[in-house]
């Protein structure tokens, strides 16, 4: 079975957060911008899979269009055995447009179709294909984006909670913030606090001391440059909290340097970011060798969001990142949403388990 075309879709799907905002420098995020890789065989089977796009998504398309399908078409299926090779060989072949950043982000989307193309060939889901499940629901955390005001932050808590998440992360830089929601959730609901990378050594340690007594389970990102492992290592080391990072490394070999500078006790791989389910799995085999939890980014909408549904289900613990919004569709008919107990089901269909709805792909495609 041959590859025989590789295409890009660009899907822009609007949101409501309420008072909460995106942003991205001085300007506010107010869609789901999804970038689905469409791989298409000669035997009429199809592979999806997912390249991060949330500020680039026509950057992502044309990576896709001029690197990633001239690399693929023609190309034999691999068999789940076969995908890292090919992988390998694609990374090499592609190494002069850098390592990390758009590159890797478009073949994160080739991984993903090829695994999902493996598994449908053997009509198994995906993480049978894998290994042997764990679980069959993986708990979701709400991923809330930025509010500012802790009044407001409270009020989103608990209307997260009441519709069932088990967990809350912010995404906030104030100390009053911090509590706010600790107060609004009680002591056993697990908080987390994504700060996206804004401090200076000293001052993370300073933040991390500061908002101790409202127990997060872990500081995400708090240093900038997120690729500083040392002062990372060193805010852990003095700071007295766990901390979380990875949304924005790629491939194993990053985060080995993360995991052995001590950086981090909590590793963030995101599958559309770090190479793929390939990546994911190498870079989780090295985070159990070394003791370190497996919490992914996943607040996405795509193929990606399906495929760490299986990744995580091969693991005994762990939590899944859902973007606490309203969206206008849903290109899974509505199953990736949380239940009344804050878990999602992992899909059970052959491959990514779920075909994307056309009819949502066709309304809200970008031509």
């Amino acid at each position: 079975m041959q590859i025989t075309n590789v295409r890009a879709h660009h899907i822009r799907i609007p949101y409501d957060a309420g008072g909460a905002s995106f942003r991205q420098g001085a300007s506010a995020i107010t869609a789901l911008e999804t970038v689905i890789l469409e791989v298409s065989t000669d035997a009429g089977l199809t592979g999806w899979g997912d390249a991060f796009a949330y500020v680039c998504p026509r950057t992502t398309c044309t990576a896709i269009e001029e690197m990633i399908a001239p690399q693929a078409r023609g190309i034999e299926v691999p068999d789940a055995a076969g995908i890292p090779a090919v992988m390998d060989q694609i990374q090499r072949n592609l190494h002069l447009f850098g390592r990390y950043g758009i590159t890797m982000f478009a073949i994160s989307g080739l991984d993903i179709a090829l695994w999902d193309l493996a598994a449908k060939i053997e009509g198994a889901p995906l993480n049978r294909l894998i290994g042997t499940p764990r679980r069959t629901k993986i708990p979701a955390y709400a991923s809330l984006l930025r509010i500012g005001t802790p009044e407001r932050i409270a009020d989103e808590c608990e209307v997260a909670l009441r519709h069932g998440y088990g967990a809350i992360k912010l995404h906030e830089t104030t100390t009053p913030a911090v509590f706010a929601a600790r107060a609004a959730i009680g002591d056993r609901t697990p908080l987390m606090v994504d700060l996206n990378c804004p401090l200076d050594g000293a001052s993370a340690i300073a933040f991390a001391k500061d908002c101790s007594a409202a127990h997060p389970l872990f500081l995400e990102e708090p240093v900038w440059p997120p690729e500083d492992f040392a002062t990372l290592a060193e805010v852990r080391a003095k700071g007295g909290l766990d901390i979380a990072a990875g949304e924005n490394a790629c491939t194993v070999h990053q985060f080995r340097q993360m995991m052995s500078a001590g950086a981090v006790s909590h590793a963030q791989p995101s599958v559309i970011k770090v190479g793929g389910i390939t990546e994911f799995l190498k870079i989780a085999a090295l985070a159990d060798e070394m003791g370190i939890h497996i919490v992914p980014h996943s607040p996405y909408f795509g193929p990606g969001f399906l495929a760490t549904l299986h990744l995580m289900s091969l693991r005994d613990d762990g939590l899944i990142e859902v973007f606490y919004l309203k969206r206008a569709a849903c290109l899974w008919r509505g199953r990736i949403y949380a239940d009344a107990s804050g878990s999602i089901e992992v899909p059970e269909g052959p491959g990514l388990g779920y075909e994307p709805d056309q009819d949502v792909m066709e309304r809200y495609r970008v031509a």
